[in-house]
C-alpha cells in the first residue's frame, strides 16, 4: 500500500516494509520523468526479513507532487530529509540504480557521515555514459526496430514534446532493457507508467546534464558493491568497473546475461550478493 509524506514542501508517495528499528534501506529508482518506486519496491522488499525498505518516487515521478525544482541537488536533499524522519540519527543504506544510481553518488558525496553502505546497479560516474550507449545501440538498434539512434540523442538524453511523445518512445525502446524480452508485459507496464516530459527536460537541462562525479569518488566512505549486467546497454559495464576501482574498497559484482533490469533478470543473485555485502 503506497503512503505519502512531506517532504521540502513537496508530497511524496512511498512503501515501507521491515522490522521496526532495523537498517534502514532506502532505494532509488530509475528513470528521469518517467521512473517510479515499484519495481525496486519489488526487487527489494524481499530484504524486509532483516532490514526496513523504503522505496520512494521522486517529485515529480510516479504518485509523488509535481512540486519543483526538479534537480539533483533537491532530490538528494528529499533523500536526506527521508532519512531523517525514518532512521533519526542512524545512517541509512542507499540502493540506486541508473539515475537512482547517480543521485546514489550525489548522495554518499554530499552526505558522507549520514550513510553506511551503497549499492549501485547499473549506473555511470558521469554523462559521458551517453556516449558509450550511442555506441551500444548503434550495434543492437535491429533488437529495437520502432526506436533509433536520433531518438535516443534528441529524445530520451534530449527533450519531449510531450508526454505522449515520451510514452511512445519509451515503450519503442523496451525491448533493449532485458535479455528476454515480453512485449505483452513492455505495453503493460507503459500503460501503467506515468510520463512527465517537463520533470524529464528539466532533469536533462543543461545545468543538470552534464554530471561528473569522477574527481569525488575516492571521497566516498560508505561500504560500497556495484552491480551491473554484462549486457548492460545504456549504462555499459566499464562505467561501473571505473566506479568500482576508484571508490576505496568497492566491490564489484557483474552478473552473466543480465541487461539493465538486472535486479529484476537476476533478482535471486542480486539480493544474495547484497545480502553478503551487508553483513560484513
Amino acid at each position: 500500500m503506497v503512503d505519502f509524506v512531506e517532504i521540502n514542501n513537496a508530497k511524496l508517495a512511498y512503501q515501507l516494509c521491515g522490522p521496526d528499528h532495523a537498517p534502514l534501506i532506502i532505494t532509488l529508482h530509475g528513470g528521469r520523468g518517467f521512473g517510479d518506486h515499484r519495481s525496486d519496491y519489488k526487487a527489494y522488499s524481499p530484504l524486509c526479513d532483516k532490514y526496513r525498505v523504503l522505496s520512494f518516487d521522486y517529485r515529480g515521478h510516479g504518485k509523488s507532487s509535481p512540486t519543483k525544482p526538479y534537480t539533483f541537488d533537491q532530490i538528494v536533499d528529499d533523500i536526506e530529509a527521508i532519512r531523517a524522519k525514518f532512521a533519526g540519527s542512524e545512517k541509512a543504506i542507499i540502493c540506486g540504480g541508473s539515475f537512482g544510481g547517480f543521485l546514489a553518488q550525489h548522495y554518499a558525496i554530499k552526505y558522507p557521515d549520514n550513510l553506511s553502505h551503497l549499492i549501485l546497479r547499473g549506473t555511470a560516474p558521469s554523462y559521458h555514459q551517453e556516449e558509450d550507449a550511442i555506441k551500444v545501440l548503434e550495434q543492437r538498434v535491429h533488437k529495437a526496430p520502432s526506436f533509433s539512434v536520433e531518438m535516443l540523442k534528441e529524445k530520451v538524453f534530449g527533450a519531449f514534446q510531450s508526454d505522449l511523445e515520451f510514452q511512445l518512445v519509451h515503450l519503442a525502446m523496451m525491448p533493449l532493457y532485458s535479455e528476454i524480452f515480453d512485449a505483452n508485459a513492455a505495453l503493460a507496464s507503459c500503460l501503467n507508467n506515468m510520463y512527465n516530459a517537463e520533470s524529464h527536460n528539466d532533469l536533462y537541462n543543461e545545468e543538470q546534464k552534464y554530471f561528473d562525479y569522477r574527481e569525488k569518488l575516492p571521497l566516498i566512505k560508505a561500504k560500497t558493491l556495484v552491480v551491473v549486467g554484462s549486457e548492460d546497454w545504456i549504462c555499459p559495464v566499464q562505467h561501473s568497473e571505473y566506479i568500482a576501482a576508484k571508490i576505496p574498497g568497492a566491490e564489484l559484482f557483474v552478473v552473466k546475461e543480465a541487461n539493465h533490469s538486472v535486479h529484476l533478470e537476476k533478482n535471486a543473485e542480486v539480493l544474495t550478493r547484497i545480502r553478503s555485502h551487508l553483513s560484513t
